[in-house]
């Protein structure tokens, strides 16, 4: 099994940092975006000013926005914001990929109303392919600066998760392989919301201990939630739970905190909007983990509040205020 041709779907900062490392191999890469004019201006100047400003292309990767330059190859990834994955899905869909090529995800969210991860629409869409995930505490700035990172590829066919494990991983970019996914997904969507809450605790000036025992509590409502909706707890320690929240509430590169941040500084949800360029993905993700929290039985004060700031305008101090308020009770992770 070989992987010499590889197709990038979205070419955010996470799409380009992965075409960035994976094209260290010599591979022949096809990194997709939908607006055809910033397409051809990065094909053009090598850089994504957008989203990562400091870091060349490599010659080797070809930049379009024709969804079909990405039926031929040997690998397709999928790194499109969450709220767009299932309408990118349809339109690769539509291009015929070669039959059985594997398909792995990279988005992290749960698609709002159906409650959905990302793999599971992917197996919608193409049901006669494998379908893997990625996931972990990987900032896109730093992998593509090529600073050590480690992440987790989780699939129930191990066979194509350990090829790709080794065909993938460089000495900067160490991969793990999971077998589950569920848990997995579940820890990569859920921390984004956490990281607005930290974020929105850091604009708040509410130092380092309030911080921890935010993020602490996060850790055990993720485990709630996630085992709740099938995710084994013991994910939830490793890199796409416990690592990637760490990663996400505590980075200056990170989006959902930096988006918290200035939620809790006093900045309305619309001037946050205007000002940002990136997807903040514990947006939507929000909303989607709210729902589910109701479907399944689950108890997420932490995303219950950060539900209500994003989308009710709740202020961030008050938000605080009700969860150091809430019944006294014995800690339990």
């Amino acid at each position: 099994m070989s992987f010499d041709n590889i197709a990038i779907v979205g070419a955010g900062g996470w799409g380009t940092a992965l075409a960035v490392v994976w094209a260290q191999r010599h591979r022949s890469v096809t990194l997709w975006g939908h607006n055809e004019a910033r397409a051809e201006s990065l094909q053009q100047s090598r850089v994504n000013e957008a989203y990562l400003p400091a870091v060349r292309l490599p010659d080797n990767v070809k930049v379009t926005s024709a969804i079909g330059d990405c039926a031929e190859a040997d690998l397709i990834v999928i790194v499109t914001p969450s709220v767009a994955l299932r309408g990118v899905a349809t339109r690769l869909a539509n291009a015929n990929a070669r039959p059985r090529v594997p398909i792995l995800s990279c988005t992290k969210g749960i698609e709002h109303g159906s409650g959905l991860r990302m793999s599971q629409i992917l197996e919608e869409k193409f049901p006669a392919h494998p379908i893997l995930v990625l996931s972990g505490p990987n900032l896109a700035v730093e992998v593509a600066q090529q600073l050590p990172t480690a992440t987790v590829l989780a699939s129930r066919a191990a066979a194509c998760a350990e090829e790709l494990q080794k065909q993938l991983s460089t000495e900067r970019f160490r991969i793990y392989t999971a077998d589950e996914t569920v848990g997995v997904e579940l820890g990569g969507a859920l921390k984004n919301v956490f990281a607005i809450a930290a974020g929105a605790s850091d604009g708040l000036g509410l130092g380092d201990n309030s911080k921890a025992a935010l993020v602490t509590r996060a850790l055990a409502e993720m485990l709630r939630i996630g085992t709740a909706m099938g995710g084994n707890p013991r994910t939830f320690y490793g890199l796409s739970g416990a690592g990637d929240l760490i990663a996400t509430c505590f980075s200056k590169h990170s989006r959902n905190r930096r988006f918290g941040e200035q939620l809790g500084r006093g900045q309305t949800m619309a001037e946050v909007t205007a000002m940002t360029r990136t997807v903040a993905e514990g947006v939507p993700t929000s909303e989607s983990a709210f729902e589910c929290a109701r479907r399944v039985g689950a108890e997420t004060p932490i995303i219950d509040q950060v539900y209500e700031i994003v989308h009710h305008g709740k202020p961030p101090q008050r938000a605080l205020e009700e969860l150091m308020q809430r019944e006294l009770k014995a800690e339990r992770i």
